[in-house]
């Protein structure tokens, strides 16, 4: 009896622990990619490959995992100058937090054909997540409440549009791509 109440403890802890481990291993992931492409300057690299990686996250480790790294991954960027501008980062985590949850949320409709799925998911994620950083930064934040310097604004808006769409786009093809070549290998329960 006795044995039983620690082994229903211990699973609980099983399940936080691996999380943890889950998420940290995509964290590391994701500063390892921005340390690696920043230099580079190619921010459609470092961008997309970004955003394959919140893809990842809430793909396979699950929506609060997603979550997480989508809400640092900003915080990592700063650090390394991608955005040089600290109040730009509170509206990048929420263009993050809007691709997870777009992609978690189409993605969580069953049909035989999965990869079509996903492609709808990637799709509509960009979409959302360009839509609220292009109004949120571009439209609203820069011209109203000056949060970049006036000279940085022009630079900081072309970052902020298009180029957004493109690199979560990439990102959630390079997504539907692998997914499409191991999904038949992982059980749909154990990918989301």
């Amino acid at each position: 009896m006795g044995e039983t109440k620690n082994r229903s403890k211990e699973a609980p802890r099983a399940g936080a622990v691996l999380w943890l481990t889950r998420t940290a291993i995509l964290i590391a992931l994701l500063v390892a990619w921005q340390w690696a492409t920043n230099p580079l300057g190619i921010t459609l690299l470092t961008g997309s490959g970004v955003n394959l990686i919140l893809i990842a996250a809430v793909t396979l480790a699950g929506l609060p995992s997603g979550l997480c790294v989508a809400l640092i991954s900003p915080v990592l960027a700063f650090v390394f100058g991608i955005p040089k501008f600290l109040p730009l980062v509170p509206f990048i985590a929420a263009g993050n937090a809007i691709l997870v949850l777009a992609w978690h949320f189409a993605s969580k409709i069953r049909l035989p054909k999965m990869p079509a799925v996903w492609a709808v998911a990637a799709v509509a994620g960009a979409l959302l997540k360009f839509a609220f950083l292009y109004f949120a930064i571009v439209r609203i934040a820069i011209p109203v409440f000056g949060i970049v310097p006036e000279q940085a604004a022009p630079q900081i808006s072309v970052m902020f549009g298009v180029s957004q769409l493109i690199t979560a786009l990439i990102g959630g093809a390079i997504a539907v791509a692998v997914l499409t070549m191991i999904g038949g290998r992982i059980k749909p329960e154990r990918i989301y």
